[in-house]
């Protein structure tokens, strides 16, 4: 994160700025780029060394369903979610039409006009072929800007979205493959004053390419059991770095790798489990370990820390950082495993004589290493079909009790029209 940007953040009301905090805290993801907690506070963990990235909101799940269960999504039956987890699900999807609207009221134990919401939907052109459309909305709230002295300078409602495109296809009978762009839009400040060599923030907008893989089988025999099975792969926001003051201060979005996989198992004609497990990385560098005095205190010159391992993510492209994002950490191997965040989910689904499933049960569990933010909570949810319309509703449990995201409820409302197309 450049310098500029941590100067108007300090111009902040306390509301937004605890905001801000907190969100981060959760994401692990700095919301504004790279290296901010050590401008700002003048502190550097050389042990802890979280990765971020501007524009967060691009990875946090929307959708009721994958959140129930551990915000797992790559693998899972298609739906019109999948444009965001994996574009790829929609050349198999059921229905030859299908929309989802999501809304999740966010950091509701701090303020009240916060959210994030999603609308996606998909289209079948035929039997192989499929597109799907997806926008993320997340509303930070009114805020004030004031002056040193405490001056209201002006009101604004910091926002930011992200629209999706993507056309998929079937190669085989059990394998497809989607690929479309996406565009990133964030406006955190306007165009406010911020003080230094007589720039002004500004919005920052980038775009680039989403990817991905879905392979399933259906009725396989295991255990005695009918078994479907799924297996999927994404690489999302993979697109070039914005900046909210010049050119030459850009930051990393979040670009994401997931890799996963599902097995659904019929009980009987009413009764199914799905198993799902995602795992999921940041293709963006990771921070370097800086220089120590013999204090142990970090050595900064020219208003910067001194690299001592590793490398300096604002002189890195984004090819080089994509590449080099699984062999850059400090620390070696065993620092890049750390970067590695595990989802697991489990769902229950009761379906009536046609085998529409009619009623669902969900839970999961998310796992991050310490090193790299700690984020470890539970989820649970319940989810409802009646004709062509579905409801889901999740809830989020973190282990911290602490946690300011506790009690994060998600609502999803789906509709799947037209004929079966599988």
């Amino acid at each position: 994160m450049c310098f500029k940007i941590s100067l108007l953040l300090i111009s902040m009301n306390f509301r937004f700025l605890l905001c801000l905090l907190v969100v981060l805290s959760f994401c692990t993801t700095a919301a504004f780029g790279q290296g901010a907690p050590t401008l700002v506070t003048g502190q550097i963990d050389n042990d802890r060394r979280v990765i971020t990235t501007a524009v967060p909101f691009a990875i946090l799940s929307p959708d009721a369903r994958s959140a129930g269960m551990g915000d797992v999504g790559v693998a899972l039956s298609p739906d019109a979610n999948a444009t965001f987890w994996n574009p790829a699900r929609t050349a198999f999807a059921q229905k030859q039409f299908g929309v989802s609207l999501s809304y999740t009221p966010w950091l509701r134990n701090l303020v009240n006009d916060m959210s994030i919401s999603q609308l996606s939907a998909y289209y079948k052109i035929d039997d192989v072929q499929a597109i799907d459309f997806g926008m993320t909305y997340f509303d930070l709230g009114d805020i004030q800007f004031t002056d040193e002295n405490g001056g209201l300078l002006e009101d604004f409602r910091p926002r930011e979205f992200a629209f999706r495109a993507h056309y998929s296809r079937k190669l085989s009978d059990n394998f497809s493959v989607a690929l479309g762009p996406f565009l990133i839009h964030s406006n955190i400040s306007g165009t406010v004053d911020v003080g230094a060599n007589n720039n002004q923030a500004r919005p920052g907008t980038t775009g680039g390419v989403d990817l991905g893989g879905f392979y399933n089988k259906k009725d396989l025999n295991v255990g005695n059991l009918p078994t479907d099975i799924a297996f999927g792969f994404s690489i999302t926001n993979l697109g070039a770095q914005i900046s909210y003051s010049d050119d030459n201060q850009q930051d990393f979005i979040p670009a994401n790798l997931r890799l996963g996989g599902a097995a659904t198992f019929h009980l009987d004609p009413y009764n199914k489990i799905t198993v799902a497990i995602d795992v999921n990385k940041l293709l963006v560098p990771t921070p370097p370990k800086f220089l120590e005095d013999a204090n142990g205190q970090v050595v900064i010159e020219n208003d910067e820390p001194v690299i001592a391992e590793g490398r300096d993510p604002n002189d890195l492209t984004l090819l080089q950082g994509v590449f080099g994002s699984f062999t850059d950490a400090p620390d070696g191997f065993s620092e890049e495993l750390q970067e590695f965040i595990g989802n697991f989910g489990v769902e229950y689904a009761y379906a009536n004589d046609a085998g529409q499933d009619l009623f669902m049960v969900r839970a999961g569990y998310a796992t991050e290493h310490a090193q790299k933010g700690e984020r470890k909570y539970f989820t649970v949810g319940v989810g409802g079909r009646y004709q062509v319309f579905g409801l889901d509703m999740a809830y989020m449990i973190p282990t911290q009790r602490t946690n300011p995201l506790s009690e994060t409820l998600r609502f999803t409302l789906s509709l799947g029209l037209g004929e079966d197309m599988e």
